[in-house]
């Protein structure tokens, strides 16, 4: 067991050190390219430093939560709303939404909420298959949501825009569609039959945006 630590140590050792050899060959080049050549390269890196920062942040942030027992906590919020079993697909969404917006990451939160889920319902059931869904649902959408998930800060860099808006920008969209997965979640854990809940999410999402449309031209015939 010793002599495979120490093999993959050296392994690693060895990799780093080609990955460093690598870089100053790179940085050779360039210094001794042209100049446009030099300019360019620059600025592409220039503008990379901004994500690389808020990554390194955001991976500081989620080993910090994982140190703080996170998955724990989650553990025993459930555990202990175990009374409420209809309301729990619309209670294991929220949490999920919370958990993945605050650590970043949609598949940490399948990690830790998914084997509780798992054991909470019983297989085979409705309110089984409606609980996996909802923690899933749950951690994407927050996953989109959060400011230090590597999707949202590779979008935001490749888009060239400020992290900040690019995040203000989605939100609204992305919680509109979190409140409509709320209350459809909610139904199903109370009705447990699909060919009923489907076609009233398909209302709701319906009628919010015929509520959404009605309000924006009365505020753009206000501003008339």
């Amino acid at each position: 067991m010793t002599k495979i630590v120490r093999g993959k140590k050296t392994l690693i050792s060895l990799i780093v050190i080609t990955a460093l050899l690598l870089t100053l060959v790179l940085c050779s080049i360039l210094v001794h390219g042209n100049e446009t050549h030099r300019c360019h390269t620059c600025e592409e890196q220039v503008a990379m430093v901004p994500a690389i920062l808020i990554l390194t942040l955001a991976t500081a942030l989620k080993n910090t939560t994982s140190l703080l027992g996170a998955k724990y906590f989650v553990a025993n919020l459930l555990e202990g709303a175990g009374a409420l079993r209809m309301f729990l697909p619309a209670i294991i969404f929220l949490i999920a939404c919370a958990l993945s917006f605050a650590t970043g990451t949609s598949w940490g939160t399948f990690g830790i909420l998914l084997p509780i889920v798992l054991a909470i319902f019983t297989p085979g059931t409705e309110l089984y298959a409606i609980g996996m869904s909802a923690c899933l649902a749950g951690a994407v959408c927050g996953d989109h949501c959060s400011p230090i998930s590597d999707t949202t800060i590779m979008a935001s860099a490749g888009a060239q825009c400020n992290h900040v808006e690019h995040v203000a920008t989605q939100l609204p969209y992305a919680v509109t569609v979190a409140a409509i997965s709320f209350v459809s979640f909610l139904l199903a854990g109370l009705i447990q039959i699909v060919w009923i809940v489907l076609p009233l999410g398909i209302l709701l999402t319906v009628g919010t945006l015929i509520v959404l449309r009605t309000l924006q031209r009365r505020r753009d015939a206000g501003l008339r």
